[in-house]
């Protein structure tokens, strides 16, 4: 994922040397996560591999390096796990809605809108991610959900092909 520019200093100067060798030299040029992200897959780890299709989104997957406690300045390679997008953005999740909330009320605040709420604590706790529902992905299922109205049991009813319009 791209480094953000207000965030650059925070990497460091051999960031993209540490980055690659996460990716394609530990994991393979694959998805290291084994369920960080919230997510189950055969097998234990996340089949996605770098510039390929991704089996999930039908994208094209670009590994990332992820850090787990979500604090760039730690570059120790147990903090740091090869992620394809989807992956990364789950683990990232909760801190992201914290950032989020964080950033509004610092907005809202410098606008002059909080002075008729109470003092709010904003606590950076990590809020679970989501769990990801469960679904069949054939063709059939797919099918089976799209909703089509039922037939109707008429005895006088014509096939379509010999109806007449008046």
């Amino acid at each position: 994922m791209p480094i953000r520019p207000e965030n650059l200093h925070r990497y460091p100067r051999d960031w993209n040397e540490i980055s690659a060798r996460i990716r394609f030299e530990r994991a393979g040029g694959r998805c290291e996560c084994t369920g960080q992200c919230g997510l189950t897959y055969p097998g234990g780890r996340c089949p996605a591999v770098h510039e390929q299709i991704h089996p999930d989104t039908g994208s094209v997957v670009g590994l990332t390096t992820a850090h787990l406690n979500h604090t760039p300045e730690d570059v120790r390679d147990e903090n740091l796990l090869a992620a394809c997008q989807l992956c990364h953005l789950r683990i990232d999740h909760g801190h992201h809605r914290i950032t989020r909330s964080i950033t509004l009320a610092a907005r809202t605040a410098a606008a002059g809108q909080l002075e008729l709420l109470p003092e709010i604590d904003l606590v950076r706790t990590e809020p679970p991610t989501p769990p990801r529902p469960v679904r069949d992905r054939t063709r059939t299922a797919a099918l089976h959900r799209l909703p089509f109205p039922e037939p109707e049991e008429d005895d006088d009813a014509l096939p379509c092909s010999s109806r007449r319009i008046d």
